[in-house]
């Protein structure tokens, strides 16, 4: 029986759900969200905390202070309750209620950006507003996720290797991509491994993380509104974007079997059901990382009205319940992961 002192100190790494029943493909599926902070997030949120606390870059004077949209921001909430430190995120109007008000629970201070950057989004308007703070005040510490290296180290050291674990025959994984802290993590991790692994990233149509045209995006989670730093696409083997329609069909599809997961989870099941379609699935193990699980989108993706006015009214009517396992498509099998540098 785990006893724990601090609620970062548990994290429940192994375990994993079978989707075949439900997307029609071979697909396990890696649950980032049973942890006190509920997301993937806490890897990342603890990696970055500890090394500015190594560096002296944390003191007792310190208030953190970090742009999110949603889920780092309550990973560093717990944190900063936990461990005596003020902490503000600069957030956004997409960010869910639900989140911004367990920030506040958890003694955090949060400061909703209203004003898109000239792609659209936020972030632009999110950093600066940072930038500005810290300049204008030396007690605040920016941990900046979208170009800290600890972003993507915590999930080398940890969610590459717990997949691994598990799953030592992995022929894909399927990652979603944000800041790509995840992506990176396990990505650099993958390409040491003793076997090929097929690095699939999934993004969100209107994302310019990858390149293309920017455009409208509703859900918090995935996508930039800027190229993200941290990126080396040398890493990355194959992009699928997913639109918000198809992210909200497959959430409510997985709720349908029982299993209530986030926005960014949606996108990257649909992402992977899209690709396991157009590819040779027999022998093939496929392992996609959900980050977060749904609770925290009862009021925008599993809400009617909000649903229907950003989608339409019939964005829900092609959802199947019960799909049964489907023939492999002839097509090749993905090709094998090429070792570079």
């Amino acid at each position: 029986m785990p006893v724990i002192s601090a609620p970062y100190a548990f994290n429940e790494g192994h375990l994993f759900v079978d989707l075949e029943s439900t997307c029609g493909y071979p697909l396990y599926l890696k649950c980032e969200g049973f942890n006190f902070a509920g997301s993937i997030k806490l890897k990342a949120a603890n990696e970055m905390v500890e090394s500015a606390e190594r560096d002296g870059i944390l003191t007792s004077d310190s208030v953190l202070v970090e742009s999110s949209s949603g889920n780092l921001g309550v990973a560093l909430s717990m944190i900063a309750a936990s461990k005596g430190y003020r902490f503000l995120c600069v957030t956004d109007s997409r960010c869910n209620l639900s989140t911004r008000l367990l920030m506040e629970a958890l003694g955090s201070e949060v400061h909703v950006v209203a004003d898109q950057d000239s792609n659209g989004g936020f972030l632009g308007m999110r950093i600066e507003y940072v930038r500005a703070l810290c300049a204008s005040d030396s007690r605040y510490v920016w941990l900046s996720q979208y170009t800290n290296a600890g972003n993507w180290r915590a999930h080398y050291r940890t969610t590459a290797p717990e997949i691994a674990a598990e799953f030592p025959e992995l022929d894909v994984v399927f990652i979603g991509a944000g800041t790509t802290g995840t992506l990176m993590g396990c990505a650099r991790w993958f390409q040491e491994w003793h076997r090929p692994v097929h690095v699939v990233a999934v993004d969100a149509v209107g994302s310019v993380a990858f390149g293309g045209e920017p455009g409208p995006r509703m859900i918090p989670g995935l996508g930039m509104s800027m190229r993200p730093p941290l990126l080396d696409e040398s890493f990355v083997d194959e992009v699928v974007r997913v639109e918000e329609a198809d992210t909200i069909r497959m959430c409510h599809r997985m709720a349908r079997r029982g299993f209530l997961f986030g926005g960014s989870t949606g996108t990257v099941v649909s992402g992977a059901a899209d690709w396991l379609a157009r590819h040779d699935t027999r022998g093939l193990t496929a392992v996609a990382i959900a980050p977060d699980l749904g609770e925290r989108y009862l009021d925008t993706v599993y809400q009617t009205n909000w649903l229907q006015d950003l989608y339409g009214a019939h964005v829900l009517d092609s959802i199947e319940v019960g799909i049964p396992a489907r023939e492999p498509k002839p097509a090749s099998r993905a090709p094998g992961r090429r070792r570079r540098r």
